[in-house]
């Protein structure tokens, strides 16, 4: 499985957000631009605390396993290569959501005098915040995920845990 690249989500936020802003500033110049809602940094936030939750979680069984613990649950090879993929679809999308919503707070930014568009430049950049946390939980998840010969670079990507 191949590993997730920064420059890869950092081109697609680019890319999300310029486009974003000239739809924006278009969509602005023939009528009323579409509201940022409410629920879209609570979706991004909850998505991050899954990722985190499941690689604290994947860490934990891996030490517990390494250790030699008794009564230790190992974790599945499926199991964790499936959160890999969960957590790498989690980050390309939110690469591109929190680039949208970002190019669309950028436009936001120049009419914060008028309080409907301050609060939905606030929910923008609360978007934009969230969806890099879910990057940043991902990312920390395929790590997690990592066999141990791919450590020092030599293995051919993301992996799932040795049993």
């Amino acid at each position: 499985m191949k590993q997730l690249r920064l420059k890869v989500l950092a081109g697609l936020f680019l890319g999300a957000g310029i486009l974003s802003w000239g739809a924006a500033r278009l969509w602005d110049s023939f009528g009323t631009l579409p509201s940022v809602p409410l629920a879209a940094p609570i979706v991004l936030a909850a998505i991050a605390a899954v990722l985190s939750a499941t690689a604290l979680s994947i860490r934990s069984r891996l030490k517990a396993q390494r250790d030699r613990r008794p009564g230790a649950k190992g974790v599945e090879p499926l199991m964790a290569a499936r959160a890999v993929v969960f957590g790498q679809a989690s980050a390309l999308v939110a690469a591109l959501v929190s680039g949208m919503y970002g190019g669309a707070g950028v436009f936001l930014l120049g009419s914060l005098d008028i309080p409907a568009r301050r609060d939905q430049a606030v929910y923008a950049g609360f978007s934009v915040v969230a969806g890099i946390a879910v990057i940043a939980a991902a990312l920390f998840l395929e790590r997690v995920c990592r066999l141990p010969e791919d450590e020092n670079g030599t293995g051919g990507g993301t992996a799932t845990s040795a049993s």
